[in-house]
């Protein structure tokens, strides 16, 4: 479709950035068995787990466990979400299971400070080191900005800002930076203006510039529509979530991505491929809805797909 890519890349993060969010552990073989059937439909990029404190975010205590567990096809990417140095080091003991990291802060000294105990300058200084270290793993390296346009706390956010972190993130070595609607503030007019200075500021058209992706959540509704006016602006690269899982911890309230199956449902009828099977997506909402024992939030669980054919239903 003119305007548009023609392909889209996703990164599936349900496993790490959905599960983390929910209160009642989820047993290390439901984990990989739910993981096993997001490849299975044709996902190439997947977070399966965090290295992060097990006192912290109890839920992601089987981390190794997890990777352990997991067969991993050549023509998928793992990867992990890293805090900090002690959280790389703990990963690198099981380097040979995953392929990429995520690093993150926030774009907000408020929100940074509340989830991760630091401000943006100290958050920095540690990401460069862990980046680094990671890189001369042969490690690809995401560094994912969260409350890219917009703070529950601080409110507005700068683009300025915003691109002050991408630099330093894409000069450490990230090869891939992530723009997080973290609490779902984000309007498609302002992701359109966003996404337009910072294509041409990060030189994401040439070949030196970092890939940019997009990460919306549907707090409020509008994470497709979002995601529409990204894709306006060339970004076909974007992360989500299996049944609408996920959220953010800081505050309450902040509900879930944008739907993997959603997103796929929405790419297709407009013409552009992911190389999913939404079916085989479908069917791994519908496991992991069965495992938490609660309805999801995804609308392809409640509506289905579209369907074309003769005799299918109207509206």
């Amino acid at each position: 479709m003119a305007g548009y890519p023609a392909s889209v890349r996703i990164r599936e993060v349900g496993p790490r950035d959905g599960f983390q969010n929910e209160p009642e552990v989820i047993a290390t073989a439901d984990k990989v068995r739910l993981i096993e059937m997001l490849v299975a439909s044709g996902l190439k990029r997947i977070e399966v787990t965090s290295f992060v404190r097990p006192d912290v975010i109890p839920q992601l205590a089987d981390g190794a466990a997890v990777l352990a567990a997991l067969e991993r096809p050549e023509d998928v990417a793992f990867s992990v979400l890293i805090p900090n140095e002690r959280g790389l080091d703990n990963a690198l003991r099981e380097r040979e299971r995953f392929d990429e990291i995520s690093v993150f802060l926030s774009a907000s000294e408020t929100h940074n400070r509340k989830n991760v105990n630091r401000s943006i300058a100290e958050s920095l200084d540690g990401l460069e080191r862990v980046i680094t270290t990671a890189i001369a793993e042969g490690l690809r390296c995401e560094g994912v900005i969260a409350t890219s346009f917009g703070c529950p706390y601080e409110g507005e956010v700068s683009p300025e800002r915003v691109l002050g972190i991408a630099e330093r993130l894409a000069a450490a070595g990230c090869a891939e930076i992530g723009f997080g609607d973290t609490t779902g503030m984000a309007n498609p007019l302002q992701v359109d203006g966003f996404f337009t200075g910072m294509r041409s500021q990060l030189g994401a058209e040439g070949p030196a510039g970092p890939e940019l992706t997009a990460h919306f959540h549907n707090t409020r509704g509008q994470g497709l529509a979002n995601a529409v006016a990204a894709l306006g602006q060339g970004i076909d690269s974007f992360e989500s979530s299996f049944g609408e899982l996920g959220g953010c911890p800081v505050p309450a309230g902040s509900t879930g991505n944008i739907a993997s199956e959603d997103l796929v449902s929405m790419l297709h009828e407009m013409g552009i491929e992911t190389g999913i099977d939404l079916e085989a997506l479908l069917a791994a909402s519908r496991a992991v809805q069965d495992v938490l024992g609660r309805p999801l939030g995804a609308h392809l669980l409640s509506a289905g797909p579209v369907d074309w054919e003769p005799g299918g239903v109207g509206g």
